[in-house]
């Protein structure tokens, strides 16, 4: 059984000190849910095979049950063991693990990944991080650790482990904290179970990179869903503040928040109530790192709408668009969500 959080219980574990890396293992063993950071944003933690501590990450995140999840494993070899890996699925887990690239292979059985997990589905998604504090978790751990991102669900996903506990204090055992998270944006999912793969999901590893791997073009999904998606990340409405995104603005109206790129300056600047600039430099890489803490901030001056600046979309600007367009995306109600 999954232990129990009180309310208020929450432990601020140091990634750093010696023994809180440990410590966070043992709640993983114990059944608890532990949140710590990869390369791309902080996961929430439960023990893979233990579909009470699932049912309980479930609950702590306010997730569809139909979403499955990631399962995060030390190496390359413990992940081989829980799925079916073709040619093109190794060839980019030898090109691009650790590192921000999800996998999603048929299940190989057995019971390292538990059907709670995978959502029923006869596919699993896996990933070995490349953040050593992670790394370190996962090898203390032993086993696979399910980890989708350490926010309600819907909420923009947490880069450092303040946004964790703001989002999660007296609902999880503990959050691990190893500083900001290096990438920003969620890992990148591909679809291997078919003759071709598939990019599910644009992400921290850019699609030009792997298509060079593979030597031709990933394909892409038919269309986004919000019934019963077929990996992690794939609900259209995601990521997303309380207020609402106006994408490509021309203009800023008036009380807008504004979102803004390498210095651009919209007509009606003056008039928004607030202005943050993901990367003044232009760089995709910490545009990518800073978004989710931007939309944070923004949304806590309490404006009723953000407004965002058209951005590049080659390289990780094609994963920071992904985002943007789900946190703007119309959002169904918890009654209009299978259950």
């Amino acid at each position: 059984m999954a232990v129990t959080a009180p309310e208020g219980s929450t432990r601020l574990l140091d990634a750093h000190m010696p023994g809180d890396v440990e410590a966070a293992a043992r709640l993983l063993v114990a059944g608890g849910l532990v949140a710590f950071p990869t390369e791309t944003v902080y996961g929430l933690g439960a023990d893979a095979t233990n579909p009470d501590a699932v049912a309980a990450l479930y609950a702590a995140k306010g997730r569809p049950a139909f979403n499955p999840l990631i399962a995060h494993t030390a190496d390359a070899e413990a992940a081989r063991r829980l799925g079916a890996f073709n040619a093109d699925a190794a060839l980019l887990a030898a090109r691009f693990w650790p590192g921000p690239l999800t996998l999603v292979v048929p299940f190989a059985g057995g019971a390292g990944v538990c059907d709670l997990a995978r959502a029923g589905l006869d596919t699993v998604a896996l990933r070995v991080p490349s953040h050593p504090h992670a790394r370190a978790l996962l090898a203390a751990f032993g086993g696979a650790v399910v980890a989708p991102s350490a926010n309600r669900s819907g909420h923009v996903s947490p880069t450092e482990a303040g946004h964790v506990m703001d989002d999660l204090s007296g609902r999880i055992h503990a959050v691990l904290d190893g500083g900001p998270t290096p990438v920003g944006v969620e890992s990148t999912i591909v679809d291997c179970t078919g003759a071709d793969p598939v990019l599910l999901r644009p992400g921290g590893l850019a699609r030009e990179e792997i298509e060079a791997a593979l030597g031709r073009p990933l394909l892409l999904p038919v269309s986004h869903s919000d019934a019963a998606p077929s990996a992690p990340g794939r609900l259209a409405s995601h990521y997303a503040p309380r207020a609402a995104l106006r994408l490509d603005a021309g203009e800023v109206m008036a009380g807008e928040a504004l979102l803004t790129f390498a210095g651009a300056r919209p007509p009606g600047i003056a008039r928004a109530a607030v202005v943050l600039d993901l990367s003044p430099s232009g760089s995709l890489t910490e545009a990518a790192a800073r978004l989710y803490g931007a939309l944070r901030s923004l949304d806590a001056a309490g404006v009723p709408a953000i407004a965002v600046v058209p951005l590049p979309r080659e390289g990780l600007g094609e994963a920071i668009a992904d985002r943007l367009a789900r946190a703007a995306a119309p959002r169904p109600s918890q009654s209009e969500l299978p259950q």
